[in-house]
């Protein structure tokens, strides 16, 4: 009879039968020392009942084909590594020998490392601000034409979508432009696993997406999901070989595998009810809406004069926030935040003042221009490199991402030469680090 979870299903009946493990892992399924919690019963290595996430056989498989048609896409492939694996496979399938990569600006370090790694050339799509606030707009689909005319050769293209602040790009249109360039689509929405939840699926139409279950969903850390069209589970399997572990945690694979069926049924129902109270906490509260630009449904960005300061109070109330910069304070809500803890938040913020106040993100200074690229992200990160005092750095070339918050887009990214402006705006923005990793002789 077919299981609804297949993998997890199978790790459970194999334990059941007692068998003698002579494999690894080493604790053969017996507790572990100060962590009796821990399922090792279903914490299993590659075996006939249990199935092996690079051979195309068995309940892993099954489990993945599961989570493909429940996505709609062609096949999906299970991360233990994180969305960073994920990228970094996407980016080996959509530019396999090295090909130049036009990229979005706000780019996780993941983007940059995977550059690096496969040796592809890459050209940056810079975004606009928000009107009246200092995050960045979404990344239109004109802006991406523009690059693909600008930079005809590229045979991938990455956006974020949402970005830390919950901003969401018009994923179908810009999948429909990469298409029509003959480019594929990688999209990291490493922060938007549940919001096919909340309705129609956004990431469909895109070549490769990768989203972080750990991060909006009910599963362990470092657990994701990479999905494709166009492209076959052994494609995916040989890529992702190259960059992750060859001893994936069954564990985590059997949380993805239990947590479909409720991503199927509860989880609907429950993601659009933290939905409503995030669009009343919007309401209630200085925050970033839907009218400033399409976001994600679940995130709360307050938008205050001194963001830091209030992520500090929050804290001292027991409230942790995902992320604080100088104007605002970045909060994640999901499913499992019920109705007491949206009560224990709002009661924080009117104790604070913030009920009924204006909205008043502390300004920033606009983004200097994109500095001169002297190398490819490859050579920057590879190459012998040595930290430099702040004021020596002018005229270097950085061998690191110097990206403040707001707005979260790397100032300078590796490979690109560090200039005075530069060092003018970081410091106005109050980033000073003491030393500058550099690359040691220019290119």
């Amino acid at each position: 009879m077919h299981s609804e979870t297949p993998l997890y299903t199978a790790l459970t009946e194999f334990a059941a039968r007692d068998p003698l493990r002579l494999h690894m892992p080493g604790h053969k399924g017996r507790p572990l020392p100060g962590l009796a919690g821990f399922p090792t019963e279903i914490d299993f290595t590659e075996l006939p009942p249990t199935g092996d996430l690079y051979q195309r056989f068995g309940p892993v498989e099954e489990a993945e084909n599961l989570w493909a048609e429940l996505w709609g896409a062609d096949c999906c492939l299970f991360l233990t590594g994180g969305s960073t694996q994920g990228i970094h496979t996407a980016l080996r399938c959509a530019a396999p020998g090295g090909e130049p990569v036009l990229a979005d600006r706000v780019s996780h370090r993941s983007v940059h490392t995977g550059l690096a790694l496969l040796g592809c050339p890459v050209a940056w799509m810079e975004r606009g601000p928000l009107p009246a606030d200092s995050a960045l707009a979404p990344l239109t689909p004109a802006r991406v034409e523009e690059g693909l005319e600008r930079n005809p050769q590229a045979k991938a293209v990455v956006v974020t979508s949402p970005t830390y602040y919950g901003v969401l790009s018009d994923i179908p249109a810009i999948a429909e432009r990469c298409h029509r360039h003959g480019a594929a689509l990688v999209v990291d929405g490493a922060h938007g696993a549940h919001l096919p939840l909340l309705g129609e699926n956004p990431y469909r139409e895109a070549d490769f997406a990768v989203v972080s279950a750990h991060k909006t969903l009910r599963a362990p850390g470092q657990t994701a999901l990479l999905f494709a069209n166009g492209c076959t589970l052994d494609e995916l399997q040989g890529a992702s070989m190259l960059f992750a572990t060859s001893s994936p945690s069954y564990v985590m694979m059997a949380a993805l595998d239990a947590l479909r069926p409720w991503c199927q049924g509860e989880g609907k129902a429950r993601y659009r009810a933290t939905a409503e109270q995030v669009a009343a906490l919007r309401r209630d509260y200085p925050a970033l809406t839907d009218r400033d630009c399409p976001l994600d449904p679940c995130r709360l960005t307050l938008c205050v004069p001194d963001g830091e300061g209030l992520s500090r109070a929050l804290m001292e109330s027991g409230i942790y926030p995902e992320m604080a910069d100088r104007g605002h304070v970045v909060m994640i809500l999901t499913e499992a935040d019920g109705d007491a803890s949206f009560a224990r938040l709002r009661a924080a913020l009117d104790g604070l003042g913030l009920r009924g106040q204006a909205r008043q993100s502390a300004p920033t200074p606009a983004l200097p221009p994109l500095p001169e690229q002297v190398c490819t992200p490859r050579t920057a990160l590879l190459a012998p490199a040595e930290p430099v005092p702040w004021e020596r750095a002018p005229g270097r070339v950085a061998a690191e991402q110097l990206a403040p918050y707001p707005p979260g887009v790397p100032v300078v990214a590796p490979g690109e030469r560090i200039t005075k402006k530069v060092l003018d705006y970081l410091n106005e923005m109050g980033y000073n680090k003491q030393c500058i990793s550099v690359l040691r002789e220019t290119p």
